[in-house]
């Protein structure tokens, strides 16, 4: 494996691009997209050369270990494919390494993933890394070896304004102006873990600060029924966005006594209802679990588009599975 000259920004967009979903790539002018996605992958390439972030990120995540472990690695992996391989956290959690292949010359084939998993473990294999993500427009199963993770759902506000025109009456949501109900919200998280013990590791409530700051952008919302506090249900304008102009969803949750009722493809109206364009921001998106099936199945009754996922290609030191 070789190192090509390494890539601007722009490049990695211009790359990224016809990855997109044949959707999504109808919704939004291309060279839109294309400064979206290059604003994206501009740390991608930071992290290539930065010393002063790969010593930060080597202090916090592999103290006493070279700096250069941090720095992303732009790899020749085919004749005709390079892979962006970036050494990630999961959460920002040290005991959760894994290597993400932030970027592709091409879109992802099923004959990459092998010599893409091999590249993470030569260059990132001391640091132990549990798995490699990869992410592709391709539906789940599409890489034999790889487990799923995350999917992308998105769909234009003023389309999925009217897909739910019959939001039950009781079901209501009203901008939040404080985070009274955090801990209930907090109570919610741990119902739904104890229940279903794979959705901690699915999605996690945002921490206090992160809701505050959200708060304060008045993109965090009640969910009331009845006037009853139900739920909490939050935005950003800021996030992975694959180069679309998209509010991200940050959190939906109900509590237990409102779980189950059919509420949630109507928690996407209400939430683009609610939302109001902003920076020009005109789509709503956000990631759940291939594995969450209900989750999935509200957003896709909701109007919402699935415009790919990450997939999981297990490591061991030898790039094996």
């Amino acid at each position: 494996m070789t190192n090509p000259a390494l890539p601007t920004a722009r490049h990695l967009a211009g790359f990224s691009l016809p990855a997109q979903h044949p959707v999504s790539r109808e919704w939004v002018d291309d060279e839109l997209r294309l400064d979206l996605l290059t604003e994206q992958h501009e740390l991608d390439v930071e992290l290539l050369t930065d010393r002063e972030i790969a010593a930060l990120r080597t202090e916090r995540f592999a103290p006493g270990r070279p700096i250069e472990l941090m720095f992303n690695q732009w790899v020749r992996i085919a004749a005709d494919q390079q892979v962006m391989l970036s050494m990630r956290y999961e959460g920002g959690d040290p005991a959760k390494p894994f290597v993400d292949a932030s970027a592709l010359s091409r879109p992802l084939q099923p004959g990459d993933v092998r010599p893409a998993a091999s590249a993470a473990s030569e260059y990132f294999g001391s640091l132990d890394p549990k798995y490699l993500r990869l992410w592709s427009s391709k539906p789940i199963g599409s890489f034999p070896g790889c487990l799923p993770d995350k999917r992308f759902l998105a769909g234009p506000l003023d389309v999925l304004r009217r897909a739910g025109e019959r939001v039950p009456e009781e079901l209501t949501l009203v901008e939040a102006t404080s985070l009274a109900n955090y801990e209930h919200a907090q109570a919610a998280y741990a119902a739904v873990d104890a229940a279903h013990p794979e959705h901690s590791e699915q999605a996690q409530l945002q921490s206090r600060d992160k809701l505050e700051s959200t708060v304060e952008d008045g993109l965090l919302f009640d969910v009331l029924v009845d006037g009853t506090w139900a739920g909490y249900i939050a935005a950003s304008p800021e996030g992975q966005n694959l180069g679309l102009p998209a509010y991200i969803v940050q959190d939906i949750i109900l509590t237990p006594d409102y779980r189950g009722q059919g509420y949630g493809p109507h928690l996407t109206t209400l939430l683009a209802r609610a939302l109001h364009a902003r920076n020009q921001l005109t789509f709503l998106l956000g990631t759940i679990h291939a594995n969450n099936q209900g989750a999935l199945t509200a957003a896709l009754t909701a109007g919402r588009t699935d415009l790919g996922g990450w997939h999981q290609f297990p490591l061991s030191i030898d790039g094996e599975q």
